[in-house]
């Protein structure tokens, strides 16, 4: 694989939750009819990931801290877009920030290889920066794990 910049990446939000927290239950969550909104505008589209916590373990012996990994957290994605009330996948993340469920989204790299996760929508504040700037919102989710340990699903390019 090689690098690729994220123009014409594109990332999708829908409040159906996918019957298996694999490829395949999201790819029936987004190519359901009708087809889930891209969220617009975005001009920033921050990072996610896995994060394990560290544990540490002093034995009085050897006086070296020993590292181990711990829980793992998949972490916060804060997207900046250009508020447009018009775009259905903003509308969708408002109505996601006002609910306590979970929201499936779907991040398409340029390469086709996508990304699949759930997440809570915890923020949508706006910003007014400046008489030459636009408004612009930050967009928090917050990406959660089934039951199983699943979080963040990775589907390489075709």
């Amino acid at each position: 694989m090689s690098v690729q910049t994220v123009a014409g990446a594109a990332i999708s939000i829908s409040a159906s939750i996918p019957a298996t927290f694999n490829s395949a239950g999201y790819l029936a969550v987004f190519t359901a009819s009708p087809v889930p909104p891209v969220i617009g505008q975005i001009t920033d589209a921050g990072q996610h990931g896995r994060v394990y916590n560290v544990v540490t373990h002093n034995p009085i012996g050897s006086r070296g801290t020993q590292k181990f990994k711990g829980s793992f957290n998949e972490g916060q994605k804060v997207l900046t877009v250009g508020v447009d009330e018009d775009d259905a996948g903003q509308t969708l993340a408002i109505t996601a920030l006002n609910s306590d469920n979970d929201y499936s989204f779907k991040v398409a790299y340029q390469d086709g290889s996508i990304d699949y996760f759930q997440a809570k929508v915890i923020g949508f504040q706006k910003s007014m920066t400046g008489v030459d700037t636009m408004l612009t919102a930050s967009l928090t989710l917050e990406i959660t794990t089934s039951n199983a340990g699943v979080g963040v699903v990775y589907v390489a390019a075709p």
